[in-house]
């Protein structure tokens, strides 16, 4: 009796080896071993969107560090341009497709999805020790930003404050971010051109910080990150005439004039691919949570449902 226990434990232990030879994760409590799984994800667009999937990301290759996952942040329209000629598996997105981006991807016979991810608060802020900006409206914004504004100090803008040089940071024309100021608050005719642009919001950040009479915008999670350094702007809501902060609430509910949501488009062909699938799951699941954790705030627990359903309904095609 003690050699057949002896015997079968051998039997065991060998079967587990060869598991483990060929590739094959083994777990003890399930009745069926698992392969592993295996591939690449290849993710560009928006750098609003970036720190959400760059934290997404970090996570999942916790989880799953035999999956490769290919991160940029081109911006938007950069993106978009890859992602509509099949080079991307999923495009991160600060504002929606355009009909143009969408004729190009029939075009190339590009099947997709869009998928909400969070809201953003798209923030306007002033160097740390500006102490007479402490509120914008959205006719300001347009005063200042307008390709054809004549002003060139704060005092031109409201005498009560001091005849200081103001230096104008944005984040550059592939950006979505950009996009959004255009359309609106500058109604689609461009920025004024002195304004410093950059692709890379760490740049603006760090813009900002350093110049004394600065202004600039970008997503709220980038203010988040650094609130230490920058003062944030409330902007006067047309329609009540109140100062706003974008917050979790203001957000949400719209009061804030800035509000809008990010999304991220996946080929649906790239779907087929089990990685993909796996880490587009994995990013719906933990959106909510990681989105909120770098200074964006999550949607409605049904959207997420939506885009489960989305995802399921594209990959059965």
């Amino acid at each position: 009796m003690q050699r057949k226990k002896v015997l079968l434990l051998v039997v065991a232990i060998t079967a587990m080896l060869s598991l483990a030879a060929c590739g094959i994760a083994y777990h003890p409590n399930s009745s069926t071993a698992e392969k592993q799984l295996t591939g690449s994800v290849l993710i560009d667009g928006s750098s609003t969107v970036f720190p959400i999937m760059q934290t997404i990301t970090k996570q999942y290759r916790s989880a799953k560090p035999e999956v490769t996952i290919s991160l940029g942040n081109s911006g938007t329209i950069d993106g978009f341009k890859k992602f509509t000629n099949g080079i991307t598996d999923i495009n991160d997105a600060s504002r929606p497709i355009t009909n143009e981006e969408d004729t190009i991807a029939r075009h190339n016979n590009i099947d997709y999805i869009q998928l909400k991810l969070a809201y953003d608060g798209l923030s306007v802020v002033v160097n740390k020790d500006n102490d007479f900006v402490n509120q914008l409206t959205v006719e300001q914004l347009k005063k200042l930003w307008a390709v054809n504004s004549k002003i060139k100090t704060w005092n031109e803008l409201n005498s009560a404050w001091p005849k200081e040089e103001i230096k104008f940071f944005s984040p550059g024309p592939e950006s979505g971010t950009y996009e959004y100021f255009n359309k609106t608050i500058l109604n689609q005719a461009g920025e004024r051109k002195d304004a410093q642009t950059s692709e890379d919001v760490k740049t603006l950040v760090a813009d900002v910080a350093s110049e004394k009479g600065a202004i600039g915008y970008f997503g709220h999670a980038y203010y988040e990150e650094n609130k230490d350094q920058l003062k944030i702007v409330p902007i006067v809501n047309p329609k009540t005439g109140k100062a706003v902060l974008p917050t979790e609430e203001t957000i949400k509910n719209g009061t804030y004039p800035l509000s809008r949501e990010l999304y991220t488009y996946v080929n649906s062909n790239s779907l087929k691919r089990p990685v993909v699938l796996d880490y587009l799951k994995f990013a719906n699941e933990n959106a909510p949570l990681l989105a909120e954790q770098v200074g964006y705030i999550p949607l409605e627990d049904e959207q997420y449902e939506i885009n489960i359903n989305k995802i399921e309904e594209a990959r059965h095609k």
